[in-house]
């Protein structure tokens, strides 16, 4: 692997034309807008909403139960996601994986139905969220490493804000879906109601039937990467060996690949805490209804496209790294806004408003920053991707992002036992995000396209 190595074009002959190119990227980004089911609707602004109300043992108790369930599931995340990507890399099955790992991820998003609004289904919940997102994460790491497959070097950034704007306006699509089908009728769609938290489950196999259907255009557009020489049909652990060996190669070559795996993983977790957690804290900590929270989610998602599109350009001429940077900053003092002025009143500039539309306001703020800095942070590891090892790079991507990933949700947790409210729990967000960008600031940026500094 090679800090210097260029995201490399189709060789001359077998480059599609822009009409190829352009149907594959959006079907590429098709997964993305369906994943919005799985990430908005059931993992931040609706099902686990439902799974910390009261009726699972009170919004404390089941905040801080979910918030270790989803540091278990990162713990398994960063043990098997590099050897993952190496294999279907070596393997030629990328592709492959992609198809497998989503609909694993619906399968145990349509068994979230079973989750009724009692104690001990809490830990059944909280279960399947928790698996469901680990195979979430393999597919993620096939699904980013495609994006050398579908753009140059001089595009990258632009097609990852594209594909993360997408995911955001998946969630818009979703969400508006939701609302209108299963929470603001009395009776909604399938007859659902509130009673025995009905709508809410019938909203987990709607989100799995919506991710599927979207997450097939790419298996049929994108084509399969050639297999090559390595680990594919060795063990487990000559998998592992081979790792070991590239990744002390790649420190010894570039060592700031290493460091930047090492900072993302840091920041990316408070980011992926700022989502998880965002419609939980709206609901617990600022008394948004469940309705309330719904429209928000709609409207912070098309901030957060917004955000997405002009990161993505920032990207390709400002370079990766600064549109982190910059985003990093905006959360941070967005989300302390919002922690030290938390539900109550206050009068500011001479107007009083109260917690609700500090919620809105910071809140919206949040989600502008949160879409560049994540766009970014993928473009950026892309742009260090030799050809033929996107997802083992990706896998590491992952692991190191996963490797922490227990801090953000351990510290939500944490600080919500020390200072007894779920309000502080915004604090152990900010630190997380704080550690990221302060580890960031000394790495190296990637190359340019152009030979410079990116």
């Amino acid at each position: 692997m090679s800090r210097t190595a260029d995201v490399p074009a189709p060789p001359a002959g077998a480059r599609p034309g822009r009409f190829r190119t352009g149907l594959r990227i959006l079907a590429w980004a098709s997964w993305d807008w369906g994943s919005a089911a799985f990430n908005a609707v059931m993992t931040t602004f609706v099902f686990t909403v439902y799974l910390t109300g009261d009726a699972f043992g009170g919004e404390d108790h089941a905040s801080a139960v979910l918030g270790y369930g989803l540091a278990l599931s990162g713990a398994a995340v960063a043990l098997l996601a590099p050897v993952a990507g190496q294999r279907s890399d070596a393997g030629g099955r990328r592709r492959l994986f992609l198809g497998l790992n989503s609909a694993a991820v619906a399968v145990l998003t349509a068994l979230c139905f079973f989750v009724r609004p009692a104690p001990e289904f809490l830990l059944l919940g909280v279960g399947l969220i928790a698996l469901a997102n680990v195979f979430y994460e393999f597919a993620n790491v096939n699904y980013n490493a495609m994006l050398t497959q579908i753009s140059t070097p001089a595009s990258i950034g632009r097609i990852s804000g594209f594909g993360w704007a997408m995911g955001y306006a998946g969630g818009i699509a979703a969400l508006a879906l939701v609302l209108a089908g299963f929470v603001l009728p009395e009776a909604g769609w399938f007859g659902a109601t509130a009673a025995d938290g009905l709508n809410i489950r019938l909203v987990a196999v709607f989100s799995a039937l919506w991710f599927l259907a979207f997450a097939l255009p790419v298996l049929f557009a994108v084509p399969e990467v050639p297999r090559r020489p390595g680990p594919a049909g060795a063990g487990l652990l000559s998998s592992y060996r081979v790792l070991a060996r590239r990744i002390r190669q790649l420190y010894r070559t570039d060592p700031h690949t290493i460091y930047f795996l090492l900072s993302s993983a840091v920041f990316r977790d408070g980011l992926a805490a700022v989502f998880t957690f965002g419609g939980v804290i709206a609901a617990g900590t600022f008394g948004f209804t469940l309705t309330e929270v719904l429209f928000f989610a709609i409207a912070g998602n098309i901030v957060a496209a917004a955000g997405a599109v002009i990161g993505g350009f920032l990207d390709d001429r400002a370079g990766p790294k600064a549109v982190i940077t910059g985003a990093l900053a905006g959360l941070l003092a967005t989300g302390g806004a919002l922690l030290v002025l938390g539900p109550d009143d206050h009068v500011l500039f001479g107007a009083e408003f109260d917690g609700t539309v500090t919620f809105w306001v910071f809140g919206l703020l949040l989600c502008l920053f949160v879409g560049p800095a994540q766009s970014s942070s993928r473009a950026y590891l892309a742009r260090l991707a030799p050809k033929g090892e996107e997802g083992e790079l990706f896998g590491l991507y992952a692991t190191t992002g996963r490797a922490v990933s227990f801090l953000a949700p351990a510290l939500f947790s944490l600080c919500i036992g020390v200072f007894g409210s779920q309000r502080f729990g915004i604090l152990g967000i900010l630190v997380g995000l704080l550690a990221g960008l302060l580890v960031l600031l000394p790495v190296r940026p990637p190359l340019s396209p152009r030979g410079g500094a990116a």
